[in-house]
C-alpha cells in the first residue's frame, strides 16, 4: 500500500500542468462553500449579538418576518409583558437599516430613553437624548462621520441634533445611532409598533419557562433566546442554509464531473503505462487504485487551496458589501471538516469511472499496438 501510494504521489509531480488544473476547478466549488459558510457564520454572530441587545435574556420577534430586522410587533405588548412573572423588564426597539447617509449598513435604534437598553450607553462627550429631535452618535460612527455634539444628522432625510457620543463595546452599535423611540416610529411611519422587544428575566428564572408562557399567552410570536434560533427563525437565515447546501452539491457534481473528466483524459494518454504495469503483476484492483489514490490526492490539493481562497473571498465580500463593522466571518472546524470532506468525495466520485476504464486495460492490445 505504501509503494502503491508513493508511486501514484510520484505520478501527479510529473505531470503538475494537469493535476493543478483538476485541483482548481475543485477549489472554485470548496472557495464557494467555505466563503457562505463563513458568512453564514459571521451572520449567526451578528444575530446572537442583536438577541442580547442590551444584555437581554430574550428577543420577542414577529413569527415568520423574513429577517430579525423586518418584523413588526405592537408596542402595546409591553405592558403585559412587564406584567408576566420571571420578567424584570422589557422594552420595545425599532431598527432603521441604511437611513444614514454617508453610512450603509449603519443601524439606528430607537429606544426609550428610561428603557434598559439606553441605560448601556457610555457617554464620552454629551448626553442622552431629552427631546424627540436630539439624536447620540457611537464613537465609531462619530469618527467616520466626522460629527460631534451640536452637528445635525439626517435620518431618512429628518435632521436631527447630536447630544452625544456614546460606547458600548459592541462593532455595530457602535456605529451606529440611538434615537427616541417615538422619533423612529415616525421616521419609519411605524406608530404603535416595534421590530423587537428585548426582554430582561429576573434572576433565576429559568429562559425555557418565560418562553413557554408567552408563546402560550401571545400566539404569533417568535421567542428567541440564542444565534441558533436567531438564523433559523427568519426566511433569509433558512435561505442561507439552504443555499450552503445547493452549492455543497453543486460542487459535488461540477467537481466530480471536472475530476473525472481530467482523469480519463489521463487514462487515454496513459494506457501503455497501465499496460506495462499489468503486465509486471499488478491487479486491477491495484491499477484502479492508483487512479481514485490519484483523484482524491488532486481534489484534495484543490480542497486546500480552495479553503485559503473562502477565507479571503469572505473578507472580500463583507468589505465589498460594505458590512465589516455588522458581519466578521466565522469559521469553526466543522467548516473546515465539511469542505475538506466534499473535496475527499469530490475525488472519490470523480475517480471512481477512470479507475474501471483503467483496470479494463488489457496488455495484450495495447502492447500489440506498441
Amino acid at each position: 500500500m505504501t509503494a502503491l501510494l508513493s508511486n501514484t504521489l510520484a505520478g501527479l509531480r510529473h505531470r503538475p500542468g494537469r493535476t493543478i488544473l483538476a485541483a482548481l476547478g475543485t477549489a472554485l466549488g470548496i472557495a464557494t462553500i467555505v466563503a457562505l459558510l463563513a458568512v453564514a457564520g459571521g451572520a449567526k454572530h451578528s444575530a446572537g449579538d442583536l438577541v442580547h441587545l442590551g444584555a437581554s435574556d430574550l428577543g420577542l420577534f414577529q413569527k415568520d418576518a423574513a429577517d430579525p430586522t423586518t418584523s413588526i410587533l405592537p408596542t402595546s405588548l409591553v405592558g403585559s409583558l412587564r406584567r408576566t412573572p420571571g420578567i424584570a423588564d422589557a422594552t420595545p426597539l425599532v431598527l432603521l437599516v441604511d437611513d444614514i447617509p454617508k453610512a450603509a449598513g449603519a443601524v439606528a435604534f430607537g429606544a426609550e430613553p428610561g428603557g434598559f437598553l439606553t441605560k448601556r450607553l457610555v457617554f464620552t462627550s454629551g448626553h442622552l437624548y431629552r427631546a424627540r429631535d436630539e439624536i447620540v452618535v457611537g464613537d465609531g460612527l462619530a469618527r467616520r462621520l466626522h460629527v460631534a455634539p451640536g452637528a445635525t444628522l439626517r435620518i431618512r432625510g429628518r435632521p436631527l441634533r447630536v447630544v452625544g457620543i456614546y460606547h458600548i463595546g459592541v462593532a455595530y452599535q457602535d456605529s451606529g445611532v440611538f434615537m427616541p423611540l417615538a422619533t423612529a416610529q415616525g421616521i419609519s411611519d411605524r406608530h404603535g409598533e416595534a421590530t423587537v422587544i428585548p426582554i430582561k428575566l429576573a434572576v433565576g428564572t429559568r429562559p425555557a419557562t418565560v418562553k413557554r408562557e408567552i408563546g402560550r399567552r401571545i400566539p404569533g410570536i417568535l421567542v428567541i433566546s440564542d444565534p441558533e434560533e436567531a438564523t433559523r427563525a427568519g426566511a433569509n437565515g433558512q435561505l442561507v442554509s439552504k443555499a450552503a447546501l445547493v452549492i455543497a452539491v453543486l460542487a459535488l457534481v461540477i467537481g466530480g464531473i471536472g475530476v473525472m473528466n481530467t482523469m480519463l483524459m489521463s487514462v487515454v494518454e496513459r494506457r501503455a503505462e497501465f499496460a506495462l504495469l499489468s503486465a509486471v503483476g499488478w491487479s486491477a484492483p491495484q491499477v484502479a487504485g492508483r487512479v481514485l489514490i490519484e483523484g482524491v490526492a488532486t481534489a484534495l490539493i484543490g480542497a486546500a487551496i480552495g479553503l485559503l481562497l473562502g477565507v479571503i473571498g469572505a473578507q472580500l465580500l463583507i468589505n465589498v458589501l460594505g458590512a465589516e463593522q455588522f458581519v466578521s466571518p466565522q469559521l469553526t472546524a466543522w467548516d473546515f471538516g465539511r469542505a475538506l470532506l466534499v473535496g475527499v468525495l469530490i475525488g472519490v466520485l470523480g475517480g471512481l469511472y477512470p479507475a474501471w476504464r483503467a483496470a479494463q486495460v488489457s496488455p495484450a492490445k495495447v502492447l500489440a499496438q506498441h
